[in-house]
């Protein structure tokens, strides 16, 4: 029995219901769909994580960790950073262990954006951005990037600039494109944002999922950037275990103070022994250097298996995902196109227009390669059984 409630609401995103991936995720139940759809790995992490989880909970670490996370655990992050990009953070004041990046981006958002502000952000983008900004009371603003090739136009960046911009939101490896940025991306962003009080707000969960011999421009790498950025990472996609929920952002000191006040009422830490497995598994930089190889490897076989497919694949030069255009053999919506996979071919995608906030309809799916090999042939096989219409 449902209980009726005797207290009227009155909602703050009156909008917001049912979103496309729990209608993919149901439908695709229905039909035992191969998941090509969500970006999560099927496979095993390394059972050393495992291994390391299970021993710090048996030697009790299971109460709360410190608020900003564990002490080693951010030596390791700081190191890491400075190794790779070559921007020192203090681990004291400017690192914080996150219950997922989701949460980060979260923390970061509500703990610097004000009521009446603007928050630039790309579409297509991650479903979160806009909903938390307005949460805000904040007004998030959307410029489309160019398709097909994902490019930030960076004059309309400039005119869309107000005095009440407080943030720029990029994401780069780019969810669902796969597009990652340049060091010319960078430096525009710099230039545009050069004697103002805008915060950029980098979603870098895929920073070691860059394709091809290309490096990642992230916001630590340019120090300019640095020093007005919240970098937002995520141990979940660099070690195979979205479920465990643990990230982290790194910032600095000014901002880093405002999102902990944030996040220490809404999480106060993450989980202390997945925090104590982090430690042990970060000793070994092979860790995260070696993903590129494993990812572009997936990226290929799917590329390949999908040659004879009636779909044109574009390029992806990071992340889990392709994007396949299906426009030149049908007229279909991407909704539309994306449930007849599941009901007539038995293969769960994504529509790339869930990614709009207008809904706007290119006639290109996403596809997940974050999948095991079987996974990725049994969807390959699915898809090339695609007829036009």
């Amino acid at each position: 029995m449902t209980l009726r409630s005797v207290v009227k609401t009155r909602s703050k995103l009156p909008d917001v219901g049912t979103t496309i991936f729990t209608v993919i995720g149901q439908l695709s139940a229905q039909h035992n769909a191969i998941n090509l759809s969500q970006g999560a790995p099927n496979f095993a992490c390394d059972p050393k994580l495992v291994a390391g989880v299970t021993r710090a909970m048996s030697e009790g670490h299971n109460q709360y960790a410190p608020m900003t996370g564990l002490q080693a655990l951010k030596t390791r992050i700081a190191q890491k950073i400075a190794g790779l990009y070559g921007t020192c953070y203090d681990e004291e004041s400017e690192v914080l262990v996150t219950a997922s990046a989701s949460e980060g981006i979260y923390s970061a958002i509500s703990g610097l954006v004000h009521p009446g502000d603007e928050v630039i952000y790309f579409e297509p983008s991650f479903d979160s951005y806009a909903p938390v900004v307005r949460l805000q009371g904040a007004t998030p603003v959307a410029i489309k990037l160019t398709v097909p090739d994902f490019t930030v136009n960076w004059d309309e960046v400039r005119a869309t600039i107000t005095p009440r911009t407080r943030m720029i939101i990029v994401n780069t490896p780019h969810n669902p494109s796969g597009k990652v940025f340049s060091a010319e991306d960078l430096q525009q962003l710099a230039q545009v944002t050069r004697n103002t009080d805008i915060v950029i707000l980098s979603d870098e969960v895929y920073e070691h999922v860059v394709f091809d011999g290309q490096s990642h421009h992230g916001m630590a790498t340019h120090p300019q950037l640095a020093e007005r950025s919240v970098i937002i990472s995520s141990f979940g996609k660099t070690y195979h275990v979205t479920g465990w929920r643990v990230g982290y952002c790194v910032a600095p000191a000014a901002l880093m103070d405002e999102i902990c006040k944030v996040h220490q009422f809404l999480m106060f830490s993450a989980d202390t022994p997945m925090q104590h497995a982090f430690v042990e598994h970060m000793n070994d930089p092979q860790t995260w250097l070696t993903l590129c190889a494993f990812y572009q490897r997936k990226r290929d076989l799917l590329q390949t298996l999908l040659a004879e497919s009636p779909f044109r694949l574009l390029p992806s030069q990071g992340s889990f995902f392709l994007l396949a255009d299906y426009s030149h053999f049908s007229e279909e919506s991407d909704s539309e196109m994306v449930k007849r996979l599941i009901v007539d071919n038995g293969v769960a995608t994504i529509p790339l227009s869930a990614f709009y906030t207008d809904g706007t309809d290119n006639k290109l799916i996403r596809l997940s390669f974050a999948k095991d090999d079987a996974t990725l042939r049994a969807g390959a096989e699915a898809l090339c059984r695609v007829k036009p219409r």
